[in-house]
């Protein structure tokens, strides 16, 4: 069963998945992020399990994606060691997709389905 909040990351500088990126899944609770759980990218950049359930519900979360790591194992730098994304749920009946396109000095993200 695909969780409620999947993610993926494209290299779009190299037309490549992003294999084994670690994501942590956090909420924002009463001013505090509270780190959920941490899953690394498949072979197809994606994650669509979590380790963890997630809570799920309405609020604020954030998806930190640990990129410097990602390319120092790959022999390369990057400009952002992390990237964050942190978006509001307000349907918590909706899927939510949020996907990561990077370039080793530049990202951009969007609400997928």
């Amino acid at each position: 069963m695909r969780a409620p909040l999947t993610t993926h990351v494209l290299d779009t500088a190299n037309g490549r998945p992003g294999q084994g990126v670690p994501i942590t899944a956090s909420h924002l609770e009463d001013g505090v992020w509270r780190e959920i759980t941490t899953a690394h990218t498949d072979n197809d950049g994606r994650v669509t399990t979590w380790p963890v359930a997630l809570p799920w519900g309405p609020g604020v979360w954030r998806l930190r994606f640990a990129v410097g790591a990602w390319y120092a194992a790959r022999g390369e730098t990057c400009f952002f060691p992390e990237v964050d994304l942190v978006f509001e749920v307000t349907r918590p009946d909706q899927h939510h997709h949020v996907p990561l396109l990077l370039t080793p000095h530049g990202y951009t993200t969007y609400r997928g389905s």
